[in-house]
């Protein structure tokens, strides 16, 4: 057994120890399972909802986006730096009207703001649709490490039954609890690993930044600036702004924010969290020192492009070190999605379904749940064969379809019928499946629009086209209740 698979068993087996031992003392109800019974303080809340950034989509799928992609790479750092401004305001009001009606998860709070729970299970459906792809995200960068870091020792596919169970185990056991304690070792981990990396691999091999950046430009003319079509500047803005918007749709990302013992921790981090997002520099430069020295690489193999790199510039128990970080990259995330999975389907839609089941029977179900989310996901990452970030950018478009009902159902007057909602979210899930699972463009949908069209992120045209539903929806379903609720009784 080499150095480095030694170094990345111990970590799996020490992220499984904690969260086990995070349940110690605790009756896991399902607000204690899932939000933590709102207790937790400033340090955990800024860890979950902050740190949970940085999962194998920073180790591989930033690195090997700035490998193979070069400059649109920057949408991942410009996306996550608008999304912490816009938690200012955000959410502060989704926590304290959670906190007044005791909602537990994201469809939770849908139904409980339109008063419909058919609402909150179209919710619910559209969150464990999108959160599939990534917790095959987290599970496929999982496989990549462990297979390459141990230099072949375990298989990607067996590394990933192991990751997959390690992480059920501690989240049927300890639910939100096990989370935060491992988010804490893996963010320390990560930051002190990413930051070496992004400043020794630029230095060793090229002399200093400038060097690096001169030595890409001539070797691959263009390649640091926006492409004229495709992945343009057009492609960039449509991208920032779909994932800026669609950063606290993602269910398990909401749900972190309903553990806060104080509305006031968000604004507080949102004043920090901006300069966090600097980290990912230093993931871009370990994918930009790797173009001229691990060479060839292209569709998926992108994503190997930081741990190729490493291999050839380390001894393997600093390779074991660099592995064990991102392990955590993925365990930590990957619970986090299990968790609010498995809530979302025994809460908000079991429960809409069956009303009449008490609380504990909707907790056993719900801890019940999480192995069987996580085969589907074992499953879908054994068959897979994209790259992280395509997966990731598939399951944003999704979630932000839930983003203008989100957003009026915080206004003092919601001008957002319930009809009109679920319109919105139909509409542009159907258009992100339709164009994605067809192939097809933006523009053969709307052929009278220009082909500079097709550069527009599909996700983000899927939201054009739900906020015209949402609003027509809206003003039609509203016009028929006015006249009958003025009708004398």
């Amino acid at each position: 057994m080499n150095a480095a698979l030694v170094v990345i068993a111990l970590t799996a087996l020490m992220a499984l120890a904690l969260g086990l031992a995070a349940r110690r003392g605790l009756r896991m109800s399902l607000e204690q399972w899932t939000v933590a019974e709102r207790a937790f303080g400033g340090p955990f809340v800024f860890l979950l909802t902050a740190g949970e950034i940085y999962t194998t989509f920073t180790f591989l799928g930033g690195s090997g986006y700035a490998y193979g992609k070069g400059a649109p790479a920057y949408y991942i750092l410009a996306y996550g730096t608008l999304a912490y401004i816009l938690s200012y305001w955000l959410l502060p009001p989704i926590w304290r009207f959670a906190k007044q009606e005791r909602v537990i998860s994201q469809s939770h709070f849908f139904a409980k703001k339109y008063d419909s729970p058919w609402l909150g299970v179209l919710a619910a459906l559209v969150g464990v649709v999108a959160l599939v792809p990534y917790l095959v995200l987290q599970l496929k960068g999982l496989g990549i490490i462990v297979s390459v870091a141990s230099y072949g020792s375990i298989s990607s596919d067996l590394a990933v039954w192991l990751g997959a169970a390690t992480v059920t185990i501690y989240v049927m056991i300890s639910g939100v609890h096990g989370t935060a304690w491992n988010a804490v070792v893996k963010d320390i981990l990560i930051l002190a690993i990413v930051v070496f990396l992004g400043i020794y691999l630029p230095l060793h091999y090229y002399g200093g930044y400038a060097e690096m950046f001169h030595a890409i430009d001539a070797a691959k003319p263009g390649f640091l600036a926006f492409k004229p079509s495709g992945e343009s500047v057009l492609w960039f803005q449509s991208t920032v702004a779909l994932t800026a918007l669609g950063f606290y749709m993602w269910p398990h990302s909401f749900g972190a924010a309903l553990t806060s013992r104080h509305e006031r921790t968000f604004r507080r981090n949102a004043v920090i969290l901006p300069l966090y997002q600097l980290i990912l520099l230093f993931v871009f430069f370990c994918g930009f020192a790797a173009i001229l020295k691990v060479p060839g690489l292209t569709g998926g193999d992108i994503d190997l492009s930081l741990f190729k790199l490493a291999i050839q510039t380390f001894d393997p128990w600093f390779v074991g070190v660099i592995g064990a970080a991102g392990v955590l990259t993925a365990l930590v995330p990957g619970s986090m999605i299990l968790l609010s999975a498995a809530t979302l389907l025994a809460n908000d839609v079991l429960r809409a379904l069956r009303p009449e089941l008490a609380e504990d029977k909707v907790t056993l179900t719900a801890r019940g749940l999480v192995p069987v989310v996580a085969l589907v996901a074992v499953y879908f990452t054994l068959q897979g064969g994209q790259t992280i970030v395509a997966l990731l950018l598939m399951g944003y478009a999704f979630v932000t379809q839930l983003f203008p009902a989100l957003i009026c159902s915080l206004m003092a007057r919601n001008p957002m019928t319930k009809q009109g909602a679920a319109a919105g979210i139909v509409i542009g899930v159907a258009a992100v499946a339709y164009i994605t699972l067809t192939h097809s463009s933006f523009v053969s949908l709307l052929p009278f629009l220009p082909a500079q069209a097709n550069d527009v992120n599909v996700g983000f045209a899927a939201l054009a086209l739900n906020v015209l539903a949402t609003a027509a929806v809206s003003l039609a379903t509203r016009r028929a209740v006015a006249p009958a609720a003025s009708q004398p009784g």
